[in-house]
């Protein structure tokens, strides 16, 4: 997609991050902007800034892990603006610890948001998009949904969400194939990033009141906290990158989006698919830098 003046993009996590920054270069080139976002002090906030840049905007407080308001969001969308052009499956939190200290409330959480997210995004719009490809040859529409490196390999101490990001790259990819079958002008991306400064890493404010643990975090969650927050505030390549990255990517029609497209930051996925195919236990991840393994092991064993 090349044209962007007068297009739709609804995207999901809008009130900062990815999200916003997504929005700012949305309103920048031309595009009415619909912002979702849980967080309504935030959203409110980041509205009126790209209202201020000239975009027609559409601000809705949404729970992705709610299916209703997903398919309340998806009418009004409709109703202002018709069918969408990108719709990015963008908000996400993010949990840790060890896979078996987390609690029924953590994977509620952290399944509802970061998976039921993603699949409500996509059941609600792709609909939508085809009906309008079949209406208008020239209707281009493009779907990115926002996994993680931790979809692509297992990080020790960050089990549901691993699970998460790995199902969210399994829609996306199942997404891109059966869309194939059916259009060639509705595409499918995944956003694979790595440790991008944003506020992910203090997602706890999200939290629904009915999904909140009262239980003290063991070693290692805190040790997940401590070390997510270090690893993410260190991270050179910026929100704003990352956007970027993603209208890149659907202009080239490009599927994987990575954050760090680099050989040695992706040296862990190859290692990986090589211990599928060699059928041989799963190597260290942490293998090519083991300080960072020793902090965490140091950290739950105390």
């Amino acid at each position: 997609m090349n044209e962007f003046q007068g297009r739709t993009a609804v995207i999901t996590g809008a009130g900062s991050g990815f999200g916003l920054e997504a929005s700012r270069i949305a309103a920048r080139r031309g595009m009415n902007v619909v912002m979702a976002d849980v967080m309504a002090e935030s959203l409110q906030k980041a509205a009126a800034e790209i209202e201020a840049l000239g975009a027609a905007v559409l601000p809705f407080r949404l729970d992705v892990s709610k299916a209703s308001e997903v398919e309340a969001l998806g009418a009004a969308v409709k109703q202002r603006f018709g069918a969408p052009h990108l719709v990015f499956n963008n908000a996400g939190i993010s949990t840790g610890g060890l896979i078996w200290e987390q609690t029924v409330k953590d994977w509620e959480w952290t399944v509802g948001v970061n998976l039921m997210g993603v699949a409500h995004g996509v059941r609600v719009f792709t609909p939508m998009m085809l009906e309008a490809a079949q209406a208008d040859p020239g209707y281009e529409g493009h779907i990115v949904n926002t996994a993680s490196m931790a979809g692509m390999v297992n990080m020790p101490n960050m089990g549901a969400y691993n699970v998460t990001k790995h199902g969210v790259v399994s829609i996306s990819e199942t997404l891109y194939q059966d869309l194939s079958l059916v259009t060639s002008q509705v595409h499918a991306h995944v956003l694979c990033p790595y440790f991008v400064p944003t506020g992910i890493i203090h997602s706890d404010r999200a939290r629904p009141a009915d999904l909140q643990d009262e239980t003290t975090l063991t070693p290692s969650q805190r040790a997940a906290k401590i070390l997510g927050e270090k690893a993410v505030s260190s991270g050179r390549v910026t929100a704003a990158d990352v956007a970027q990255y993603v209208f890149d990517a659907v202009e080239a029609r490009r599927f994987y989006i990575f954050s760090h497209p680099t050989p040695k930051a992706l040296a862990p996925v190859q290692t990986r698919l090589e211990d599928v195919m060699q059928q041989r236990n799963p190597t260290d991840p942490y293998k090519d830098r083991p300080e960072f393994r020793q902090q965490l092991q140091d950290a739950l064993r105390g």
